[in-house]
């Protein structure tokens, strides 16, 4: 060999394909750590990140609405009434139904709700009911627990207190010793949720690789050909590619190739897990947590009928504590409004009937309790 000769390159390794990382778009879900005020942005992810936790707070609202307030003046009866119903609550709402719908709200996800009585500008009457976000709302200790005021990041990030501080509202959800401005509804739903999306996402990226099919083509050259690895596998890359295409376009075209080529899915072989059982025992734990009983959210899971009437008188004394804590907020509101109106006296707080039975259950519960009311009268 001359030693000017051009020497043939050597071929190329290979291209090995390896498949994007791609994850779940909720991934503070993954890295959550409990910072107090800073998870209430990850509480807001996982009600959208999961929906059945998301219809569960949005049921919790709607069955604890239907407030009423008394008074012993008939004449403040009968405005405290018209004020229930027109106050502005901001945004093109009003009512106080949609107050406390924004109210609770708050209350479940960020584990406090926090609101304010806005004056007339002349302080005579209420102009309005509105709530504010709790993740802008910091809480100042007095020397005793019964001194505390609301306060809010200033300028140079300090917290500053807040003016008037007796026509601002607060409600804690569930206090603890540990945790006495509340905890949400949510705090026990990272780690689930998490694993919950990964489950999700798994399911998703299977589908995409059985619903769009992957190939893997081998091409074994037999000798002689008068190709190099690397040139047969380009040209078999190129026609494959070809066909394909011209099947996306919707023209069929077959795939031809010389020599013993071996064309398989790429995962067709592969089982895929059953993610049933591991999904439902996650979402027990989650709706346990809200309280709500499983078919109200469309969960067909297997349960009797004396179960259902059991986990409806369940929901029906959890959310008559809900409302207990609701009271002393709204008697605050209603007695300013008397106040400022010279009506002496104060509001007593009624709340209308849960009503979650069957009706035709109920008449026959009246009928057998009047049947023995009779007997026992008959009796005597």
């Amino acid at each position: 060999m001359k030693w000017f000769a051009k020497k043939k390159p050597a071929p190329r390794a290979p291209q090995v394909q390896v498949r994007d990382v791609q994850g779940h778009p909720f991934g503070m879900l993954d890295q959550y750590v409990p910072l107090r005020r800073g998870e209430l942005e990850l509480y807001r992810s996982i009600r959208e990140a999961v929906p059945i936790v998301d219809a569960a707070i949005l049921k919790l609202v709607r069955l604890c609405g239907g407030v009423q307030v008394r008074c012993s003046d008939g004449e403040g009866q009968r405005g405290l009434e018209r004020f229930l119903e027109e106050v502005d609550t901001g945004r093109g709402q009003r009512g106080v139904q949609s107050f406390l719908d924004q109210y609770l709200d708050s209350m479940f996800t960020c584990g406090q709700g926090v609101g304010e009585i806005v004056l007339t500008p002349d302080g005579r009457d209420v102009a309005a009911l509105l709530c504010a976000d709790p993740g802008q709302v910091e809480i100042r200790e007095g020397d005793t627990p019964l001194d505390f005021r609301l306060c809010a990041r200033g300028p140079q990030g300090e917290p500053e207190e807040l003016p008037w501080q007796e026509l601002l509202l607060f409600t804690p959800f569930q206090p603890g010793t540990d945790s006495p401005y509340g905890v949400s509804l949510l705090r026990s739903m990272p780690f689930l949720c998490g694993i919950l999306l990964k489950i999700y996402q798994a399911v998703g990226q299977n589908w995409e690789r059985v619903g769009n099919l992957r190939f893997a083509v081998v091409c074994k050259p037999g000798e002689g050909d008068g190709l190099s690895a690397q040139e047969r596998g380009e040209l078999v890359a190129s026609e494959w590619s070809a066909a394909m295409r011209s099947t996306r376009q919707g023209a069929v075209r077959d795939f031809v190739a010389v020599g013993d080529v071996d064309i398989k899915v790429i995962g067709a072989d592969n089982q895929v897990l059953d993610s049933e059982v591991p999904v439902r025992q996650i979402l027990e734990q989650l709706v346990a947590r809200t309280g709500i009983p499983p078919f109200l959210l469309g969960l067909s899971w297997s349960s009797t009928e004396r179960m259902s009437a059991q986990q409806a008188d369940l929901l029906t004394s959890e959310i008559t504590a809900i409302r207990r804590s609701l009271e002393p907020m709204i008697r605050k509101v209603c007695t300013l409004w008397l106040r400022l109106h010279g009506i002496p006296g104060t509001a007593a707080v009624e709340w209308a009937d849960i009503n979650l039975q069957d009706l035709v259950e109920e008449a026959k519960a009246a009928l057998y309790q009047a049947q023995t009311e009779q007997i026992r009268r008959e009796s005597t």
